[in-house]
Parts: structure tokens; C-alpha cells; sequence
């Protein structure tokens, strides 16, 4: 079967999920609050997103669809000290979302090994405390990208441990607390003890593709193509399924998040799925022996999404990985691995209800803005609602 035979079998297939959830779906565009949402829908959204074209900020969230927001930007240095750039401080973002049911937690990262060797744990969490209270925040979600030793692995536990206790100590019960984890686990987080502390756990299931690989991969696998030629470049981890397999082991669904991207990845010097960057490019000494800096990021909304099956781009669908790339009509250079609507709802609607999780999150909530409307974040909803 042709690839072009498997795609159309795959529209036609997922057109008809659609369908039938538009139809035996009851309206929840009525519902007043997403504390209605029977699973998490959490987004990621960084402040300078209000600058970028198309603009996107409070005004135009849609809070109904979500449950919670993880506002992006700022950060600690070593002595504790929190570092908040100007424009970031939003107050309507967190007005609105409150009147709609929806938490805004402080998207948090910085110097944690500097943090752990001046001591400064407890004035970071002091801090941030303060901060939260200031400007009506309900919880932290820590990015530390990645520990990797013992000493690293032992501090996040104990960073986690700090917050959690100083919000029982505020009498804050209803406190959240979560952190980004890569798809693969690993040895620096220390999932049995990470999970006394916090709420859940948003894997970060994206960025198999990439300018630090050599082929071409898929940016977000929901499950696993077994004719990658360069599984080590995604492995462990590597699909949806796979990091479900992993995380599960240790952790209960309940506090799981598996996450989606709203953008992809821009091959400029291959023509087909899964093929090597050509020397010339891994030989640059700027690329490192990788396809480098002859793949550009794009957004689904502005840049992605006006070039499907238009402007000499045709989309194909791997029929193993249940997602969506573009190659060029002339076949010349060019291949975009991104996420649709399709396999949006799909990854959603599996980890949800077929893996048992306890909701989803996205990077980023701006990228699937095209000034108009939010198909990806259409699709989450969708499928969050739509249940098992």
C-alpha cells in the first residue's frame, strides 16, 4: 500500500471519530468553569508571547478549555533570588482565569546547582512564597532540565520536599506543585519520592526531532516506528505508548500529564522521513556532527498549518506512529515533522482514557494561535471531553 493510500485510509478514519464525537458528544461550550473538565488540560504559556506576531496573551486564552496555566519566564539565581523580567506580570491573566476555575502556576527554572551548594534552598522557597502571595499565584511547576547525578537527583527531592511544606505551612491545601520530566525518566528523578511531594508529573513527550540529531525524526511518536534507522536518538522513550510504559512502572496514571507540541520541526537539507542529514552538514563544525542549524522550529498556527497540502507541501501520515510530515510536491529538500489536529485528539484521547492518565499539557499555548483560532488546543479539548 502506498503512502499516499495509507494517509487517505488515516483522514478517513480519524474524520470519522470526529464526526462521531460531534454528534454524540453533549455541548460543554454552555459550561461556565473547566473545573467541569474530567481530566487536566494544563498550558504553557511564556509571557513574551504577547509580543510575538500574531500577539497572544490573556486576552486571548480561552480558559473554559483549560484547567490550569503554567505562565513562563521567570527564574532563580544562586543566592535564591527570584529574576522577573519586565512584561511578564499580567494580573487580568490571573484574574481571568480564576473566574473561570482555572489555577496559574509560576513556570519555574534557574541555577539549581549553584542553589544547592550556597545553601539558599530556604530563602528560594521563602521567595517564592512571597511572590505567589503578591501576585495571587497557586503553585509552582519546577523545569530542571536534566539532573543527572546523585547530588542533583537528592536536592530536587529536597527542593520539592521545601515547597510542598511551606505551602502546608500557609495553611495552603490546595497548593499545586509539578515539574517537567523528559520522556526517558532517568536516574536524576527520583519518581517514588518526587510523587510525595507533588500534584503530577508533565512529560515532556517531544523533541525526538531536532537540529541535535542526524536523521529526521518525528518530532512527538505516539507509538513507535520500528524502521527508524536511529532509535538511539529517541529511545527510551520514544513514543507516547513507550513513555506511558516507563513512568506507569512508578508512578500512579492519576499523576501523570503526557504532553503534546504545538510546533515542529523544519528539515531544510533532507526529502523523506527519517533520512540523514548529508555530510556537508554534519561536517560543519557549527552542527556537531548533526543536522544543526539546517533545522528551523515552527509554530503550528502561523507557520505550520498555511502550508498543508498547499504552497508545493503535501502531508503524509506514518502508519505506525499515527502522526502527520510534509515533504515537498517537486521533491526537493524539505521535511516538516509537526502535529494536526488528528493526532492531537489522538495522543490526547489515549493517554487519557486508554493509558489512564490524569490529563495533558502542551508546549506551547501561543504556537497554535494563528490570530483567529486554536485547532490543537480544539483537538485536546475534544478529546478530553469526550471521554472513554
Amino acid at each position: 500500500m502506498s503512502s499516499r493510500s495509507r494517509c487517505f485510509i488515516f483522514i478517513v478514519f480519524f474524520s470519522f471519530i470526529v464526526l462521531v464525537i460531534a454528534f454524540a458528544t453533549p455541548s460543554v461550550f454552555a459550561q461556565d468553569s473547566s473545573s467541569n473538565l474530567p481530566k487536566r488540560i494544563v498550558g504553557d504559556y511564556g509571557y513574551w508571547s504577547k509580543y510575538q506576531e500574531p500577539p497572544y496573551s490573556h486576552k486571548q486564552i480561552p480558559y473554559r478549555m483549560l484547567t490550569h496555566i503554567n505562565h513562563a519566564g521567570v527564574s532563580f539565581k544562586a543566592d535564591g533570588s527570584l529574576s522577573v523580567p519586565d512584561g511578564f506580570l499580567e494580573p487580568e491573566l490571573n484574574k481571568l482565569a480564576h473566574a473561570a476555575g482555572v489555577k496559574v502556576l509560576l513556570l519555574l527554572g534557574g541555577d539549581f546547582d549553584d542553589l544547592d551548594a550556597s545553601g539558599a534552598l530556604d530563602t528560594l522557597v521563602d521567595n517564592i512564597a512571597a511572590f505567589e502571595q503578591e501576585h495571587h499565584y497557586d503553585g509552582v511547576d519546577m523545569d530542571w532540565e536534566y539532573p543527572a547525578t546523585t547530588e542533583e537527583r537528592n536536592f530536587f527531592v529536597k527542593l520539592m520536599k521545601a515547597l510542598r511544606e511551606s505551602a502546608l505551612r500557609d495553611s495552603n491545601l490546595d497548593y499545586t506543585l509539578s515539574i517537567d520530566v523528559p520522556p526517558w525518566g532517568g536516574y536524576g528523578y527520583d519518581l517514588k519520592h518526587l510523587q510525595l511531594s507533588l500534584d503530577y508529573f508533565n512529560i515532556m513527550m517531544y523533541d525526538c526531532a531536532g537540529p541535535w540529531d542526524q536523521y529526521g525524526q518525528l518530532n512527538s511518536p505516539i507509538f513507535w516506528d520500528n524502521s527508524d534507522p536511529a532509535p538511539w536518538e529517541c529511545q527510551p522513550g520514544g513514543s507516547a505508548k513507550d513513555a506511558a510504559d516507563i513512568f506507569l512502572k512508578q508512578v500512579p496514571g492519576a499523576q501523570l500529564n503526557m504532553g503534546t507540541p504545538f510546533y515542529g520541526y523544519y528539515y531544510t537539507a533532507i526529502n523523506q522521513l527519517f533520512e540523514e542529514c548529508p555530510p556537508w552538514v554534519r561536517n560543519n563544525p557549527n552542527n556537531g556532527d548533526t543536522c544543526g542549524n539546517t533545522v528551523l522550529t515552527l509554530n503550528y498556527g502561523p507557520n505550520i498549518k498555511p502550508l498543508i497540502n498547499r504552497h508545493g507541501w503535501y502531508t503524509l501520515y506514518d502508519p505506525n506512529a499515527l502522526v502527520p510530515y510534509m515533504l515537498k510536491t517537486d521533491g526537493k529538500d524539505g521535511y516538516i515533522t509537526y502535529d494536526d489536529p488528528f493526532s492531537t485528539y489522538y495522543r490526547v484521547w489515549y493517554s487519557d482514557y486508554k493509558r489512564g492518565l490524569g490529563g495533558t499539557f502542551m508546549w506551547s499555548l501561543d504556537a497554535d494561535y494563528d490570530g483567529h483560532s486554536q485547532d490543537l488546543l480544539d483537538a485536546m479539548y475534544w478529546a478530553t471531553v469526550s471521554g472513554n
